[in-house]
């Protein structure tokens, strides 16, 4: 297999990564209601799926420190798309093969889930050791990737659905399992670089002595809530809470949310040297607090969707932001740094919209009394920031 020798196909392979990741999370997701009406599934059910996905990447990362270096970058890279991919052609047919669909539905879920995690540990220290200028920029420009292939996911589902009907979006599946199969050759030719980026690498006992780890962690715990809180539950939550229909409470909700996200990475990426990334954090998580209240008190559909919007703006520099500052605070951390911290962070997705789902369940399914549990999220982003400020003085 010819294989390319500048640094930028290692960039655009990743680029790919990320909307890979953004399929297997947020393509199910649109259709909750959907599933839980052609296959009965209660709420709660719907909500372990959300649940299990992040879990398994969660576990992913835990173990990703130990075998990921053994076996290689790149071995691990590709596998991972391949499995994403099967996860999602599974989707076609395995619930069928079961008596209970909800187990193939879960079965798939892991298989993605686990190619997820694995492209969550890799894809941001592969594009940090590339020989860029400006790593924080790169790094939110990357993070943007996940924003756009939301977008994507959302837009052509969509528009799909309104062609083709809702009822075949089985085929959907397989046609979205296409772009990790794509990438996963593309992968298998473009240059890796080393992690530690010349540094000694440090020991992973060592990395867990560090203090400022064990914050970049709660921040990560932060940033991976405060998104998914939102995110998961923003279809569902136009659909039911505020009455619109499915074709408009996916494009008002998490497609919008996804552009906002995207909008603030990107800019982030274009304004790196004149806006300091720790005022960033901490303001967008102001503003984050805001929306998560807005969308849960206001009677207005359309304030409520603009306040869903918008924090998908308040919550963008979160993830890239808080990979970039332990890049800069443990320079020599390696592969391991990256794997605990993209582990946090599903600890975060994990917990968010499971918090959100079970505390709406506690109150009759309403999602707008479900989505004040999840202000604790970006308040622990301020928290861990006011930390950092304080290590820093």
């Amino acid at each position: 297999m010819k294989q390319l020798k500048k640094y930028e196909h290692t960039i655009y392979a990743s680029y790919v990564g990320y909307i890979t990741q953004a399929i297997v999370n947020n393509f199910l997701p649109l259709l909750f209601l959907t599933m839980s009406r052609q296959y009965r599934l209660t709420l709660d059910k719907i909500t372990l799926i959300t649940t299990i996905n992040f879990a398994v990447q969660l576990l992913v990362d835990l173990i990703s420190a130990k075998f990921v270096d053994r076996i290689g970058h790149r071995v691990s890279v590709v596998a991972a798309h391949i499995f994403a991919a099967t996860g999602l052609i599974g989707l076609a047919f395995l619930p069928e093969l079961f008596t209970d669909a909800y187990i193939g539905i879960l079965l798939c879920v892991i298989l993605y889930a686990i190619g997820g995690g694995i492209i969550e540990v890799l894809i941001s220290p592969i594009v940090e050791a590339c020989p860029t200028e400006k790593k924080e920029a790169a790094m939110s420009l990357l993070h943007s990737f996940y924003c756009w292939g939301h977008v994507g996911v959302v837009l052509l589902s969509t528009l799909f659905f309104q062609m083709f009907g809702i009822v075949n979006w089985k085929a959907l599946a397989c046609v979205w399992a296409v772009v990790p199969l794509i990438n996963a050759v593309y992968f298998c030719m473009v240059p890796l670089y080393p992690i530690a980026g010349g540094h000694e690498e440090m020991s992973v006992k060592g990395l867990l002595r560090q203090k400022a780890f064990w914050v970049f962690v709660v921040l990560m715990i932060g940033a991976g809530a405060s998104e998914q809180g939102m995110s998961q539950w923003a279809s569902t939550f136009a659909e039911s809470a505020l009455g619109v229909s499915k074709t408009v409470g996916d494009l008002a909700g998490p497609c919008a949310f996804a552009v906002f996200m995207g909008t603030a990475r990107a800019l982030y990426g274009k304004y790196s040297d004149k806006i300091p990334l720790r005022k960033m954090m901490v303001g967008s998580a102001c503003l984050c607090i805001v929306c998560y209240l807005v969308a849960a008190f206001s009677k207005s559909p359309v304030a409520g969707l603009i306040g869903c919007a918008v924090c998908g703006f308040s919550v963008g520099i979160f993830w890239p932001g808080t990979f970039s500052l332990a890049a800069l605070k443990l320079p020599a951390a390696g592969t391991a740094m990256y794997a605990f911290m993209a582990l946090a962070g599903d600890v975060g997705c994990s917990a968010g919209p499971t918090v959100v789902g079970m505390a709406a369940n506690v109150m009759d399914g309403d999602l707008k009394k479900g989505l004040l549990a999840g202000l604790v999220f970006p308040i622990m982003i301020l928290v861990g920031m006011a930390v950092l400020g304080e290590k820093k003085k």
